[in-house]
């Protein structure tokens, strides 16, 4: 049995996927079990991390357990969390979804935000794996709306470039560590094949459309503003300024080949993440470009 929390998002719901489809015994946490779209055979169970009965009933008869912690100010906890209730139920083997930069003091407090929950799985005495992936190419898809209507797209990051890697490959990667005691104590840092701006992914995009995909730069007032709009609290707001300064001077211009060393082939490029989401940016009454 293998339990996969943060089982609706972007990385856990592919991971159910994946295992699903190898036909592995998959149970998905979830906070609303009654909005989860999950595979057939998925057993589906109610979880919440402040609740301690919640995660003891889910981690029950589990052999490894993917963990997506909450991110953001104050929620190192959850983490902790996860782990103890990993322990006291026998689970063997965890992996841990963190992010890249993660410790590293020039990334500012956004590199502390999983700190804590990586400390908590290397002295769980189970066996860990941690992930650090780089930028998804699926944060694209906020600029959707944008592109369908011909509307420039917001460019927060300038020129700089990052390893953008498909959600794909990091659910690759996590359900081979998950599966397997092969990679037990290792922190992959996970990038895709090249090094993309956001101009860059705007301009393959636009390759893809057939069509231009213009950029505009957006203040970080405007940013301020948005996310306060969103409920976003002053600190998250000023943590994820900080980063997005860290990245426009290149300070997430990294690439590395643990996709490779995992899975034994190249890491998906964002082209091809582009065209299996091409739909996403086109209006509905358009047909999809040859």
């Amino acid at each position: 049995m293998i339990l996969v929390t943060g089982a609706t998002g972007t990385i856990g719901s592919e991971v159910v996927r994946q295992l699903a489809e190898r036909g592995d015994t998959v149970r998905a946490l979830t906070r609303d079990p009654a909005r989860a779209q999950v595979p057939a055979g998925v057993d589906v169970v109610r979880g919440d991390y402040a609740d301690a009965e919640s995660l003891a009933a889910a981690m029950a008869g589990v052999d490894a357990a993917f963990l997506v912690g909450m991110l953001g100010p104050g929620k190192a906890d959850s983490d902790a969390a996860l782990v103890a209730a990993a322990r006291r139920a026998g689970v063997r083997r965890v992996v841990k979804l963190s992010a890249i930069g993660t410790g590293d003091p020039s990334l500012g407090e956004f590199s502390t935000w999983h700190m804590s929950g990586e400390q908590a799985v290397r002295e769980s005495g189970l066996e860990w794996t941690i992930l650090r992936p780089s930028s998804f190419a699926s944060n694209t898809l906020s600029w959707a709306e944008a592109v369908r209507a011909g509307e420039p797209v917001p460019n927060r990051l300038g020129d700089g470039r990052q390893g953008v890697i498909d959600p794909h490959d990091v659910a690759a990667v996590a359900v081979a560590a998950l599966v397997s005691s092969q990679h037990s104590g290792n922190v992959y840092t996970l990038t895709g094949p090249e090094l993309l701006s956001e101009p860059d992914q705007a301009s393959m995009l636009a390759e893809a459309l057939g069509r231009p995909v213009s950029l505009g730069e957006v203040s970080a007032d405007a940013v301020r503003t948005h996310m306060r709009a969103h409920g976003l609290s002053d600190e998250y707001i000023d943590v994820v300024l900080r980063s997005s300064e860290f990245i426009r001077n290149g300070g997430n211009a990294i690439r590395t080949e643990d996709v490779r060393q995992v899975l034994g082939r190249a890491p998906r490029t964002y082209a091809q993440w582009v065209a299996d989401h091409l739909a996403a940016f086109m209006d509905a009454s358009a047909g999809v470009p040859d």
